[in-house]
């Protein structure tokens, strides 16, 4: 793996600690796998932790936003200027993740991983502004492979940093119009998967709104893989991906490499975590997936 050459993520797999926990598990006072997830939860966080009285500390909560150079294609519904309005609602505390934070004591941070918009220095706001958004992948790839880097690293890093501060739980969000585009091209691209089950209405698209995001995509895979070869992870993210989702990446190694709980939440989120996936199979191990949403690829 060129982006982080040392990095290494363990698999969980403790046959040992997993009989203890089994066992704890087993012993409490109810019917035996009556609390059915839960008990799965359990046995993850034990194992993760590498413990038998594993506990959560410190939750951090990450957004990034970004922006993406694809929208001049015409493939949202809202424009571009909606990514730094967002940004400034979550400064505000007016967004839903706002609100959960404030309900379950996360700490909250939002990081500007490529606005097109100068916030200047802001409280609860990290710069970490690779550029001002993307390119447009349909005409050229949407970043270099040092941004790409760049953008991994900086992840890595906040992450890293939250751990050094006592956290073990770390949830993940993001913002940026046009990012259902760049997540359905990478999960294309790396999975085979045909494009029609992967391209979803994102912000609100219609039916010939989602034919011509499909259009498009198809466009950009034509230009960029003219030979007919499967994309490698970090060529498919620096292709295609976004300076939002290369960050969550690299925050998803860091935080399986500092063996944190990693909840991964919606459609982009979890792309990042198929790039992630496909360069340290391992990171799967660490993740608790918080929903599935209505968006066509994320099932």
């Amino acid at each position: 793996m060129s982006a982080f050459p040392h990095l290494f993520v363990s698999p969980i797999a403790d046959p040992v600690l997993q009989r203890a926990l089994d066992t704890l598990i087993d012993q409490k006072t109810k019917p035996l796998g009556s609390l059915g997830r839960l008990e799965d939860l359990g046995r993850q966080l034990g194992l993760i932790q590498r413990t038998t009285t594993p506990h959560l500390q410190q939750p951090a909560m990450l957004v990034f936003a970004a922006d993406h150079g694809v929208t001049a294609e015409n493939i949202s519904a809202y424009p571009q200027s909606v990514t730094w309005q967002m940004v400034e609602n979550f400064l505000s505390g007016g967004a839903a993740i706002n609100v959960f934070a404030r309900q379950f004591g996360w700490a909250l941070q939002l990081v500007d991983a490529g606005v097109e918009h100068d916030f200047g220095p802001r409280p609860g706001l990290i710069d970490g502004k690779v550029a001002q958004g993307t390119h447009n992948f349909a005409n050229q790839p949407a970043m270099s492979a040092a941004q790409c880097a760049q953008a991994l690293e900086q992840g890595r890093t906040l992450v890293r940093q939250q751990a050094q501060a006592g956290s073990n739980v770390l949830g993940l969000g993001e913002m940026g119009i046009g990012n259902t585009t760049a997540a359905s091209a990478l999960l294309h691209v790396l999975t085979g998967l045909p494009l029609a089950q992967c391209v979803g209405a994102g912000t609100g698209l219609d039916g010939p709104g989602v034919a011509h995001k499909q259009q498009v995509i198809a466009r950009a895979v034509a230009l960029h893989d003219k030979d007919g070869q499967q994309f490698s992870p970090l060529a498919a993210l620096t292709t295609f991906g976004g300076f939002e989702i290369a960050m969550i990446t690299g925050a998803i190694l860091a935080a399986a490499e500092q063996r944190m709980v990693i909840l991964i939440d919606g459609f982009i989120v979890s792309n990042a975590l198929l790039v992630a996936a496909q360069l340290q199979p391992a990171v799967l191990d660490y993740c608790v997936f918080a929903h599935c949403s209505d968006e066509n690829g994320h099932a």
